[in-house]
Protein backbone atom coordinates (compact mmCIF):
# COMPACT_ATOMS: atom_id res chain seq x y z
CA UNK A 1 0.00 0.00 0.00
CA UNK A 2 2.91 2.38 0.87
CA UNK A 3 4.10 1.78 -2.59
CA UNK A 4 0.88 2.70 -4.23
CA UNK A 5 0.95 5.38 -2.65
CA UNK A 6 4.69 6.41 -3.41
CA UNK A 7 3.70 5.73 -7.13
CA UNK A 8 1.09 7.40 -6.74
CA UNK A 9 2.74 10.73 -5.28
CA UNK A 10 5.64 10.25 -7.97
CA UNK A 11 2.87 10.23 -10.72
CA UNK A 12 2.06 13.36 -9.61
CA UNK A 13 4.93 15.24 -9.38
CA UNK A 14 5.95 13.59 -12.48
CA UNK A 15 3.11 15.47 -14.31
CA UNK A 16 3.74 18.85 -12.61
CA UNK A 17 7.49 18.93 -13.68
CA UNK A 18 6.01 17.52 -17.13
CA UNK A 19 8.28 15.15 -17.50
CA UNK A 20 11.40 16.83 -16.64
CA UNK A 21 14.37 16.23 -14.32
CA UNK A 22 14.05 18.01 -10.92
CA UNK A 23 15.95 21.10 -10.48
CA UNK A 24 16.89 21.65 -6.82
CA UNK A 25 15.68 25.44 -6.06
CA UNK A 26 17.27 28.23 -3.93
CA UNK A 27 15.22 31.14 -2.60
CA UNK A 28 17.06 34.50 -4.05
CA UNK A 29 18.13 35.30 -0.09
CA UNK A 30 20.42 32.76 -0.08
CA UNK A 31 22.06 33.62 -3.41
CA UNK A 32 25.77 35.54 -2.44
CA UNK A 33 25.33 39.01 -2.74
CA UNK A 34 29.02 39.25 -3.41
CA UNK A 35 28.60 37.34 -6.58
CA UNK A 36 27.43 38.74 -9.47
CA UNK A 37 25.41 36.03 -11.28
CA UNK A 38 28.10 34.87 -14.33
CA UNK A 39 25.23 35.19 -16.75
CA UNK A 40 24.03 38.08 -16.03
CA UNK A 41 25.35 40.45 -18.32
CA UNK A 42 25.71 44.10 -17.81
CA UNK A 43 22.81 46.02 -18.05
CA UNK A 44 24.11 48.49 -20.92
CA UNK A 45 25.59 45.83 -22.48
CA UNK A 46 22.16 43.68 -22.81
CA UNK A 47 20.78 46.83 -24.42
CA UNK A 48 23.50 47.29 -26.74
CA UNK A 49 23.23 44.04 -27.42
CA UNK A 50 19.77 44.18 -27.97
CA UNK A 51 19.70 46.88 -30.13
CA UNK A 52 22.41 45.84 -32.41
CA UNK A 53 20.59 42.18 -32.92
CA UNK A 54 17.83 43.91 -33.48
CA UNK A 55 19.30 46.38 -36.58
CA UNK A 56 20.99 43.41 -37.85
CA UNK A 57 17.97 40.67 -37.68
CA UNK A 58 16.07 43.61 -39.65
CA UNK A 59 19.09 44.09 -41.78
CA UNK A 60 19.19 40.38 -42.50
CA UNK A 61 15.43 39.40 -42.52
CA UNK A 62 13.84 42.01 -44.44
CA UNK A 63 13.88 41.22 -48.30
CA UNK A 64 14.91 44.96 -50.44
CA UNK A 65 12.99 44.71 -53.81
CA UNK A 66 14.50 47.35 -55.68
CA UNK A 67 11.72 48.59 -58.53
CA UNK A 68 13.37 49.41 -61.82
CA UNK A 69 11.64 52.48 -62.14
CA UNK A 70 13.92 54.09 -64.37
CA UNK A 71 13.44 51.48 -66.92
CA UNK A 72 10.21 51.65 -67.50
CA UNK A 73 10.02 55.87 -67.66
CA UNK A 74 12.83 55.64 -70.53
CA UNK A 75 11.16 52.82 -72.68
CA UNK A 76 8.18 55.18 -72.33
CA UNK A 77 10.17 58.50 -73.16
CA UNK A 78 11.87 56.88 -76.16
CA UNK A 79 8.15 55.69 -77.30
CA UNK A 80 7.02 59.33 -76.99
CA UNK A 81 9.76 61.01 -78.71
CA UNK A 82 9.93 58.63 -81.46
CA UNK A 83 6.17 59.60 -82.04
CA UNK A 84 7.07 63.17 -81.64
CA UNK A 85 9.77 62.57 -84.13
CA UNK A 86 7.68 60.97 -86.35
CA UNK A 87 4.82 63.44 -86.20
CA UNK A 88 7.53 66.33 -87.18
CA UNK A 89 8.56 64.31 -90.12
CA UNK A 90 4.96 64.12 -91.28
CA UNK A 91 4.06 67.35 -90.81
CA UNK A 92 7.00 68.62 -92.69
CA UNK A 93 6.32 66.30 -95.38
CA UNK A 94 2.88 67.36 -95.76
CA UNK A 95 4.10 71.02 -95.65
CA UNK A 96 6.52 70.89 -97.85
CA UNK A 97 3.83 68.86 -100.75
CA UNK A 98 0.82 70.84 -100.14
CA UNK A 99 2.00 74.32 -98.98
CA UNK A 100 5.65 74.92 -100.25
CA UNK A 101 5.44 73.05 -103.64
CA UNK A 102 2.23 74.96 -104.18
CA UNK A 103 3.40 78.20 -103.07
CA UNK A 104 6.15 77.53 -105.08
CA UNK A 105 4.98 76.27 -108.44
CA UNK A 106 2.67 79.54 -108.64
CA UNK A 107 5.79 81.70 -107.63
CA UNK A 108 7.29 80.38 -111.24
CA UNK A 109 4.42 80.40 -113.19
CA UNK A 110 3.70 84.01 -111.57
CA UNK A 111 7.59 84.91 -112.79
CA UNK A 112 7.19 83.45 -116.13
CA UNK A 113 4.20 85.25 -116.89
CA UNK A 114 5.64 88.86 -115.82
CA UNK A 115 8.64 87.80 -118.49
CA UNK A 116 6.45 86.83 -121.36
CA UNK A 117 4.45 90.04 -120.41
CA UNK A 118 7.62 91.71 -120.56
CA UNK A 119 8.64 90.53 -123.47
CA UNK A 120 5.83 90.98 -125.43
CA UNK A 121 5.56 94.66 -124.29
CA UNK A 122 9.17 95.21 -124.82
CA UNK A 123 8.41 94.00 -128.73
CA UNK A 124 5.01 95.96 -129.08
CA UNK A 125 7.34 98.62 -127.65
CA UNK A 126 9.96 98.19 -130.30
CA UNK A 127 7.09 97.82 -133.21
CA UNK A 128 5.77 100.74 -132.37
CA UNK A 129 8.59 102.63 -132.23
CA UNK A 130 9.62 101.13 -135.64
CA UNK A 131 6.30 102.19 -137.02
CA UNK A 132 6.56 106.04 -135.82
CA UNK A 133 10.21 106.13 -137.42
CA UNK A 134 8.70 105.18 -140.62
CA UNK A 135 5.65 107.70 -140.36
CA UNK A 136 8.80 110.36 -139.33
CA UNK A 137 10.95 109.41 -142.77
CA UNK A 138 7.59 108.89 -144.94
CA UNK A 139 6.70 112.65 -143.69
CA UNK A 140 10.53 114.00 -144.23
CA UNK A 141 10.34 112.08 -147.61
CA UNK A 142 7.22 113.63 -148.91
CA UNK A 143 8.33 117.22 -147.82
CA UNK A 144 11.69 116.63 -149.62
CA UNK A 145 10.20 114.61 -152.08
CA UNK A 146 11.36 115.84 -155.94
CA UNK A 147 8.45 116.91 -158.47
CA UNK A 148 9.11 113.79 -160.47
CA UNK A 149 9.37 110.50 -158.48
CA UNK A 150 12.77 108.16 -159.62
CA UNK A 151 12.20 104.48 -161.11
CA UNK A 152 14.92 102.50 -161.00
CA UNK A 153 15.01 98.82 -162.66
CA UNK A 154 17.48 96.73 -160.08
CA UNK A 155 20.12 94.55 -161.77
CA UNK A 156 21.43 92.11 -159.24
CA UNK A 157 20.03 91.28 -155.94
CA UNK A 158 20.58 93.43 -152.89
CA UNK A 159 19.42 91.51 -150.02
CA UNK A 160 17.40 94.20 -148.87
CA UNK A 161 13.49 93.91 -148.17
CA UNK A 162 10.68 95.99 -150.46
CA UNK A 163 7.24 96.72 -150.03
CA UNK A 164 5.67 95.13 -152.87
CA UNK A 165 2.85 97.40 -154.83
CA UNK A 166 2.22 95.75 -158.00
CA UNK A 167 3.15 92.61 -159.84
CA UNK A 168 2.97 91.36 -163.29
CA UNK A 169 3.86 89.41 -165.95
CA UNK A 170 3.97 91.99 -168.43
CA UNK A 171 7.16 94.36 -167.42
CA UNK A 172 5.90 97.16 -169.71
CA UNK A 173 2.48 97.18 -167.50
CA UNK A 174 4.51 97.51 -164.64
CA UNK A 175 6.55 100.14 -166.38
CA UNK A 176 3.50 102.34 -166.42
CA UNK A 177 2.08 101.88 -163.31
CA UNK A 178 5.81 102.77 -161.88
CA UNK A 179 5.61 106.23 -164.15
CA UNK A 180 2.24 107.13 -162.17
CA UNK A 181 3.88 106.79 -159.27
CA UNK A 182 6.70 108.85 -160.21
CA UNK A 183 4.28 111.67 -161.59
CA UNK A 184 2.89 112.02 -157.77
CA UNK A 185 6.45 111.88 -156.57
CA UNK A 186 6.73 108.92 -155.22
CA UNK A 187 10.04 106.73 -156.27
CA UNK A 188 9.86 103.05 -157.09
CA UNK A 189 11.96 100.11 -157.99
CA UNK A 190 11.27 97.38 -160.20
CA UNK A 191 12.31 93.90 -159.55
CA UNK A 192 13.19 91.56 -162.70
CA UNK A 193 11.66 87.69 -162.69
CA UNK A 194 14.17 85.10 -160.96
CA UNK A 195 14.11 82.06 -160.45
CA UNK A 196 11.16 80.05 -161.48
CA UNK A 197 8.94 83.35 -160.94
CA UNK A 198 8.52 85.49 -164.42
CA UNK A 199 6.99 88.06 -162.77
CA UNK A 200 7.89 91.77 -162.82
CA UNK A 201 7.49 93.05 -159.16
CA UNK A 202 7.57 96.92 -158.95
CA UNK A 203 8.44 98.27 -155.09
CA UNK A 204 8.20 101.30 -153.06
CA UNK A 205 11.05 101.64 -149.78
CA UNK A 206 14.02 99.84 -149.33
CA UNK A 207 14.71 98.27 -146.05
CA UNK A 208 17.22 96.55 -144.04
CA UNK A 209 14.99 94.37 -141.79
CA UNK A 210 11.59 92.64 -142.40
CA UNK A 211 10.28 94.45 -139.11
CA UNK A 212 10.99 97.82 -140.72
CA UNK A 213 9.28 96.83 -144.13
CA UNK A 214 6.18 95.45 -142.94
CA UNK A 215 5.84 98.45 -140.74
CA UNK A 216 5.85 100.73 -144.02
CA UNK A 217 3.48 98.25 -145.82
CA UNK A 218 1.08 98.68 -143.08
CA UNK A 219 0.88 102.34 -142.69
CA UNK A 220 1.10 102.48 -146.47
CA UNK A 221 -2.31 100.57 -147.18
CA UNK A 222 -4.57 103.18 -146.72
CA UNK A 223 -2.56 104.74 -149.90
CA UNK A 224 -2.01 101.74 -151.98
CA UNK A 225 -4.63 98.96 -150.50
CA UNK A 226 -4.29 95.86 -148.52
CA UNK A 227 -2.37 93.88 -151.26
CA UNK A 228 0.45 94.81 -150.31
CA UNK A 229 3.33 92.42 -149.38
CA UNK A 230 7.19 91.98 -148.45
CA UNK A 231 9.65 90.34 -149.96
CA UNK A 232 13.24 90.11 -149.81
CA UNK A 233 15.38 90.68 -152.99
Amino acid sequence: MANTTDDSNKNTNDEDNFGLPDIEYKPLDQLDPAKPAEDEPAKGEETSRVHTFSKESIAQETPVYEEDEDDGGSKSGMVITVLIGLVVVVAAFLIYKFVYLPKEKAKQELLAKEKADAAKKAEDERLAKLAEEERLKREAAANAKPAIGTIETLTARTGHYYVIVTSDIDGDLVMDYAKKLSAKGTGSKIIPPFGKWKFYRLGIGDYDSFASAQSSADASKADYGNALWVMKY
